[in-house]
């Protein structure tokens, strides 16, 4: 994986490439390359940015079709050689593609035996030659990648170029591939919102399906055979350019856009009158959700911390099961489904691969999935057909931060919504819609006086490991800002529920190790505490994040007040300082604060 471009048309595709790779971006990637076709192919690949592949790429490149590719490495080092496109032996076929092609070997194998000079190290280097082989038994490219791909096993998003036919061929099993139709004009793209500035006008290819493209037409197939006519979709929200503004990193600027986006994403969803959230998108009605038996929520990294704290909030609302799973690990422990109960898949991308194959599993099943996703008409979000848009905007920085306030928002209002049907009073429900009204403008004011998080930084930026504990709803969150700390700053993080501190990670502190500690004014806030003298019995540093005018701040090392917050909503404030410590910690250890080594925003292989 991570980022395919492409284009067909009247336009010099150069730019046009470039300008596809920079919006893909900020889903992470090591490695960059693009190919133009006149005449001949011209390829030029580079390990690092766009900005440095563009540095080497001659003053002009003449031809109007092309494509264009982001790594992130999956099969082989990070090399220019493993970099995208990858050409044929004989060169009359590039490639790009995202996936992971799980036959490989044998593929590889096979081609060696026939005399195939291997280029790279990779996975994907194999479907060139092996469509340039098939392309000569009928010059038919879009039978060549069929063919092609009826030997592969594995997940793919392919984009293939011919030298002597002017037509790209794509293909998806798995990682997606969205078509932008034009004025006399083709583009392909793994995000649709790259295509936003040049059409609005979509076809969402669906696994198995193949399309082969000119500049004016597009034709659809499956793999086995079936034509069928696009299916054409309006996007209709515009993801709009995302710029840095005043700000000097995307992962500062969207700390700073919590507080609109938190209030997007609550915006028409909260029934006073009623002590209700008003999710629409769930198409559930109150005798539906009554009689719901249990809930299970799914996610990987920050949006599986974003599925506890909801999981502990359908419970305490709801007064059902609730269980949150990681993604990863669910659909490979042949999970028992009952059709009554609600699934969510929680996803920014709603891409990530993981999610998507659980959300299929539970589908099989028998049972059905909702959707909380950021990105619009994403894969998960077709998938599910129904669920909750978190209208978070696009987020740059691969850290996330505005879409896991915005999911535990979402996630709020549905506790809240299931919970009326059952067990939550009208005032209840009162006390919660005030509270999350109020959430944005807390943030704001804390944002304004944010404490001592220059000391905190001072404290863990040169520490060997650091401990982020909490109890009850505070636990999750001490995993998200020991993910954070952890992605950016490339400090090796651990957290754990305070109470698990006793059995196991208390072997891990010596004098002046650091431990942060999320302490709102809750109900388990003593027992947090308690945990707190142990760690600094054993020589400690404390960095406690609690609630203002709390007499709790003086027994810490360092102290970092948030204002105060419904008990039930206090992740939605505790974070941000986790957030903030992560991001200025980074920054002090000269770290790429919005690109981490390794990371990818959208995870499209499992």
């Amino acid at each position: 994986m991570c980022g395919i471009f492409g284009y067909l048309g009247p336009r010099q595709a150069t730019s046009i490439l470039l300008d596809g790779l920079r919006r893909l971006e900020y889903r992470g990637y090591d490695s960059t390359g693009i190919v133009v076709k006149n005449g001949s192919f011209e390829i030029h690949k580079k390990v690092g940015k766009v900005g440095e592949l563009e540095s080497i790429l001659p003053n002009k490149i003449e031809g109007t079709t092309g494509i264009a590719h982001t790594r992130w490495a999956t099969h082989g080092v990070v090399s220019d050689e493993n970099a995208h496109p990858h050409p044929s032996a004989k060169g009359k076929v590039v490639i790009v593609h995202n996936g992971i092609i799980e036959n490989s070997r044998q593929l590889r194998t096979s081609l060696t035996v026939q005399g195939v000079d291997l280029q790279s190290d990779t996975d994907s280097e194999a479907l060139a030659h092996i469509i340039e082989r098939e392309l000569s038994v009928d010059d038919n490219p879009e039978q060549a990648v069929v063919r092609t791909l009826r030997l592969a096993r594995g997940t793919w998003g392919l984009c293939a170029m011919f030298l002597e036919h002017d037509v790209i061929v794509c293909a998806r099993n798995g990682s997606p591939l969205i078509i932008g139709k034009g004025d006399g004009e083709m583009f392909v793209s793994s995000d649709p919102h790259a295509l936003t500035p040049y059409t609005q006008r979509v076809v969402f290819l669906e696994d198995g399906e193949i399309a082969t493209l000119t500049k004016d037409t597009m034709s659809l197939s499956t793999l086995k055979g079936k034509n069928f006519n696009p299916d054409i979709t309006v996007l209709e929200e515009n993801w709009g350019d995302s710029d840095l503004g005043e700000f000097p990193h995307f992962m500062l600027k969207e700390i700073y856009e919590q507080p609109d986006a938190l209030r997007h994403c609550i915006s028409g969803r909260l029934d006073r009158v009623r002590g209700n959230g008003r999710l629409g998108g769930l198409k559930l009605e109150p005798r539906d959700l009554a009689k719901v038996p249990h809930v299970r929520l799914l996610g990987c990294g920050t949006a599986y911390n974003a599925a506890e704290i909801g999981q502990l909030l359908i419970e305490k609302l709801a007064r059902i099961p609730a269980v949150a799973h990681i993604s990863s690990e669910f659909r490979h422990n042949d999970p028992v489904i009952n059709p009554n109960a609600l699934h969510f898949a929680v996803t920014q991308s709603g891409e990530t691969a993981d999610t998507l194959s659980a959300v299929k599993e539970i589908q099989l099943k028998g049972g059905s999935v909702y959707g909380v996703v950021n990105v619009v008409g994403s894969s998960i979000a077709r998938e599910c057909g129904k669920g909750v848009y978190i209208h978070s905007g696009p987020e740059q920085a691969v850290a996330s931060t505005k879409a896991f306030s915005n999911m535990v928002a979402a996630l709020s209002m549905f506790a809240l919504q299931v919970g009326r049907s059952r067990a939550t009073s009208k005032e209840q429900g009162r006390e919660i819609i005030n509270g999350l009204q109020e959430i944005p403008h807390l943030i704001e004011e804390y944002l304004e006086q944010q404490g001592p998080i220059q000391e905190a930084v001072e404290m863990v930026k040169n520490a060997k490991s650091v401990l982020f504990l909490g109890r009850g709803i505070s636990a999750p969150v001490a995993k998200e800002g020991a993910l954070k700390l952890m992605e950016i700053a490339y400090i090796p993080c651990l957290a754990y529920p305070a109470g698990e501190m006793k059995h196991g990670p208390i072997a891990l502190l010596e004098e002046g190790s650091p431990v942060i500690f999320i302490a709102p004014n809750d109900h388990v806030k003593v027992k947090t505490i308690s945990a707190m003298h142990e760690c600094k019995a054993r020589g400690a540093k404390i960095i406690l994040i609690h609630e203002e005018g709390d007499d709790i701040a003086s027994e810490a090392d360092i102290s970092i007040s948030i204002p105060r917050v419904h008990p039930l909503l206090s992740p939605l404030l505790t974070v941000i300082p986790t957030q903030l410590i992560a991001y200025h910690t980074a920054l002090a250890l000269g770290c790429d604060v919005d690109r981490p080594r390794n990371l990818a925003k959208s995870v499209t292989v499992e």
